[in-house]
């Protein structure tokens, strides 16, 4: 999807809306469709990231479109707002301190690899998003993950704890990787 910096802009501030409201009110944002422009009416996979002075505060969202664009922005900030385990739910006083990023999934797609080497020479030369899954456990880290994590054995590794699993993992044939790119905006963006 080509998205112009108003239409980043409009999901920005619709994110940011939607939990202004849930602090005011104490109840999830309500958007008539009809005011929704018709291209965030289609479906599309997103992830909402918060941040709070550079440091992760929450990052939720889903890797395959189903719902419309406007709905999943708005559940994903939710989500990442009170959702994400591995933070405390956000505070009203703490948004004036936090940063909304968007990140909009292309479909995955399966990565065809022979080796580990071969596997690690794919990633690097790409980084990214990757979906990690073996067995019932999964885990995804979208691409802005390799600003912090340099090489992608390390990335796997990290990917595989997320996922609740021995970080060699990644190593054993029965993993499948899928690899996706995103079209990623936030609020620092504009200001």
């Amino acid at each position: 999807m080509n998205l112009t910096d108003n239409d980043k802009q409009f999901l920005l501030s619709l994110s940011r809306k939607a939990l202004n409201h849930i602090f005011s009110t104490g109840a999830e944002i309500t958007v008539k469709e009809k005011a929704i422009p018709k291209k965030f009416r289609e479906k599309q996979a997103t992830f909402v990231t918060i941040t709070k002075k550079g440091k992760l505060r929450g990052c939720l969202g889903k890797l395959h479109p189903s719902q419309e664009l406007y709905k999943d922005v708005i559940e994903n900030t939710y989500s990442a707002a009170f959702a994400d385990p591995r933070f405390p739910q956000l505070i009203k006083k703490e948004l004036k301190h936090i940063n909304i990023e968007i990140s909009l999934l292309e479909p995955p797609k399966d990565l065809s690899y022979k080796t580990s080497d071969d596997l690690i020479k794919k990633l690097e030369s790409e980084k990214p998003g990757v979906i990690l899954t073996n067995g019932p456990y999964t885990a995804t880290f979208l691409p802005q993950v390799w600003e912090s994590i340099k090489s992608a054995e390390e990335f796997l590794s990290q990917l595989c704890l997320k996922a609740g699993l021995v970080p060699t993992t990644w190593k054993k044939n029965r993993t499948l990787i899928q690899t996706y790119s995103v079209v990623k905006f936030s609020e620092s963006f504009y200001g």
